[in-house]
């Protein structure tokens, strides 16, 4: 998949060096401490909605999502416990360990050398589209899309990833939100009706 060169123009369009201040919040937005608040609002509503039960139930659907986001993610980066799951599949570096490339900004190399499928953009939209599916609220699927793009882009950003790896994530995150809100669905909504 290294040979894959469609998507880098658009790249080399969306990262840029926007300084210090810019290279800090696109870290800070590609962390999790940022989003602690928002997380906690998201328990929240959905207890206010569904009671004790429903966030339990919740809870369990979101761990389920993500985690399968992940896991799906991680085959494609052979990388730790996964690495031998599918040794054959392509992998692709991540645009800063890219040669050929005629501009790049590159914050930090602390980052593994594949990055082929975006764990950050699968779990956030595996998140987003979850929670937005159960909270049901026009103005929060909003606001969690503006999240989701968000982080999806400070990966651009900070060099992490190639826009196909973003699509290639929000696909696996899609797929893993629709598992997660069966499981809600079978074990909580149909139960309590």
């Amino acid at each position: 998949m290294d040979s894959i060169t469609w998507d880098w123009p658009l790249f080399e369009a969306l990262n840029f060096d926007g300084g210090e201040v810019m290279d800090v919040a696109m870290e800070a937005v590609s962390g999790v401490a940022m989003w602690i608040p928002l997380y906690i609002a998201i328990l929240y509503m959905v207890w206010r909605k569904y009671s004790w039960r429903g966030l339990g139930m919740f809870i369990l659907a979101v761990a389920l999502a993500m985690g399968l986001a992940d896991f799906i993610s991680a085959i494609f980066k052979l990388t730790g416990p996964l690495e031998a799951v599918l040794p054959e599949l392509p992998v692709r570096r991540r645009p800063m360990f890219t040669e050929g490339i005629a501009s790049m900004h590159v914050p930090s190399f602390d980052h593994g050398i594949y990055g082929t499928v975006s764990s950050h953009a699968a779990t956030i939209v595996a998140l987003a589209l979850l929670s937005s599916m159960v909270i049901r609220r026009r103005w929060f699927t909003l606001v969690m899309t503006l999240v989701a793009l968000l982080i999806c882009y400070s990966r651009i950003y900070l060099a992490c990833h190639f826009p196909q790896d973003i699509i290639i994530g929000a696909v696996a995150g899609a797929l893993s939100a629709g598992v997660g809100m069966l499981f809600f669905e079978y074990i909580f909504l149909r139960r309590t009706k």
